[in-house]
């Protein structure tokens, strides 16, 4: 099987993050099992100074990995090697159902844009193939996709199940 992938792509404070987390909710309650991805472009912590796995990537570890009962993570320093792709990523998940990617806006995968109309960014589907819907918090008009209201999570998710084939969507 293919893996599905779904992006959501859009610029700071468009409600990115918020759109990701009501569709996992959504998606999730449908019974489908979601991964997630998140793009920062910027250096982060999933622990901190002080604690034994930050001091044991302080000491040099390149990989460290915290396991409980609960959860686990395995942290990888890049230290001076390139970023991984997305496709490199895509492939160290679990299998699942869906996956729905946060960021990544200019990689080649299918993705919903979010828009918040009180900014004035671009619209990213004026010029990029791979917007297949927008999501928006107003009305938009002459958008060369489908556009859903950003708060409708359930017409958002019928069209992520059709346009991914998780489920035919009349």
């Amino acid at each position: 099987m293919t893996q599905r992938v779904i992006g959501v792509a859009g610029f700071k404070n468009s409600g990115k993050t918020t759109l990701v987390e009501r569709l996992v909710t959504e998606l999730t309650g449908r019974g489908y099992r979601v991964s997630t991805i998140k793009h920062a472009h910027h250096s982060f912590d999933i622990d901190h100074e002080g604690r034994d796995s930050f001091r044991h990537r302080a000491a040099g570890a390149a990989q460290v990995a915290v396991v409980s009962r609960h959860r686990w993570a395995v942290i990888s320093e890049l230290r001076d090697d390139a970023e991984p792709p997305l496709d490199e990523m895509l492939a160290k998940l679990d299998p699942c159902d869906l996956v729905i990617v946060e960021g990544y806006k200019r990689d080649g995968h299918d993705k919903i844009e979010v828009r918040n109309l009180e900014n004035t960014n671009p619209n990213l589907s004026d010029e990029d193939e791979t917007i297949v819907a927008v999501a928006a918090n107003g009305e938009v008009t002459g958008c060369p996709v489908p556009v859903y209201d950003r708060d409708n999570i359930f017409a958002l998710a019928d069209f992520i199940c059709g346009r991914t084939g998780l489920v035919e969507v009349p």
